[in-house]
């Protein structure tokens, strides 16, 4: 997950940060309001998107970080000169020793890990553990309390990890998501099924990724006046009944369907048709959505 969403985040940072004579902005002590607001605005889901999966702030700002490194470096360049530390430091606001160990060069040759959150160390230590593993080797219910359990225990599990956070916290949070149940004898079972489902969420994630990227593109690329603008447009409508809402759904399902089915045939002619041609280097993306929400007064 937290490799796929690199992508959210797409190259918009590259014209935030810079002007119509493609040189960077000096006023980066006052921001426009009207952007810091719609940026605002975007983070939010995306926000409930990473805490309902476990990635915390922490690790998002290291990413964040690394993401200004990457593309003041890419976007950025001098012509003539070299990329220095130093100037990315200036542009991004990222201290240079940091920059340093950031450089795209340098992470290429690394092979990033995967986000290792606490619930994740748990589930491993959980699974792993011969204490905790029944005569077949299947990870067994464990007493809520150490003062049932000891060290066995969830509460122990925990302490065995971190004991900067209670059991409970965790407890709370891992039956909201699925992770684990109360038994009838409130002892604390995993669940390991949903993890079966991997697969068709990171499938998902992936398409995430590129779709949003590349919506903020084109709506960034029309934000900044750059020519020719590109479609990206919406239909905004308050206070409907649900009823109405229902109605619009299908209708936008039904023709969206349509539009989209008609455009990938095309698609495809097209792409046979320009197959052996070497000026065939460009990529599109099309694509619709639907989306209600109570009305905020």
């Amino acid at each position: 997950m937290s490799s796929n969403l690199c992508n959210i985040f797409p190259r918009v940072l590259k014209l935030s940060m810079e002007t119509n004579n493609n040189t960077a902005t000096t006023d980066l002590e006052k921001p426009s309001s009207s952007l810091i607001s719609a940026v605002r605005n975007i983070l939010r889901p995306l926000v409930k998107l990473l805490l309902t999966r476990s990635i915390t702030f922490p690790y998002m700002s290291n990413l964040l970080k690394s993401i200004y490194v990457e593309v003041a470096t890419e976007e950025f360049q001098l012509q003539g000169k070299p990329q220095t530390d130093s100037r990315i430091s200036l542009l991004s606001g990222v201290h240079r020793k940091d920059v340093k160990n950031l450089r795209p060069e340098k992470a290429r040759e690394q092979t990033i890990p995967p986000s290792v959150s606490l619930s994740a160390k748990l589930v491993k230590l959980w699974t792993n553990d011969p204490h905790r593993l029944d005569a077949t080797g299947r990870h067994r219910p464990l007493p809520r309390l150490m003062s049932e359990g000891g060290g066995e225990s969830f509460e122990g599990l925990v302490n065995s990890v971190s004991k900067d956070i209670r059991s409970r916290v965790i407890l709370d949070e891992w039956l909201r998501t699925g992770i684990a149940r109360i038994d009838e004898e409130g002892r604390v079972c995993l669940i390991t099924e949903p993890l079966s489902a991997k697969k068709e969420f990171d499938e998902k994630a992936y398409y995430v990724g590129q779709n949003i990227h590349d919506h903020l593109c084109a709506a960034s690329h029309n934000l900044f006046g750059q020519q020719p603008p590109l479609l990206e447009s919406s239909i905004h409508c308050n206070r409907l009944t649900p009823e109405s809402i229902a109605e619009l759904d299908a209708l936008t399902k039904k023709l969206g369907m349509q539009l989209l089915d008609e455009i990938n045939q095309r698609a495809i002619v097209l792409e046979a048709r320009d197959a052996d041609k070497p000026e065939a280097q460009q990529r599109m993306n099309f694509g619709i959505y639907f989306y209600n929400a109570e009305k905020k007064d």
